[in-house]
């Protein structure tokens, strides 16, 4: 095996420990929170869309994905798929 190959699987690795997108991530959150917290839990999100005073933002893909959903500043409720 080459050293550039131990090199690419070795930092794929790592960014697969490092994804925030978990179970542990989705367990800490809590009605309430403000956003900044939140995003300090899971960094930036991927998009987010907002009408009415409430913002929905989700962080993943359509397969793997934490949207939480804000009214003002803080977290009226969240939902998660394909957490492990």
């Amino acid at each position: 095996m080459s050293l550039r190959t131990i090199a690419l699987v070795a930092c794929c690795l790592l960014l697969v420990a490092c994804n925030k997108i978990n179970q542990a991530n989705y367990s800490k959150l809590e009605a309430g929170m403000a956003k900044a917290e939140v995003e300090t839990l899971l960094g930036r999100p991927s998009e987010c869309a907002g009408a009415l005073g409430v913002l929905s933002c989700t962080w993943g893909t359509q397969e793997r994905f934490i949207s939480v959903q804000y009214a003002g500043d803080k977290v009226l409720m969240f939902s998660g798929k394909g957490l492990q």
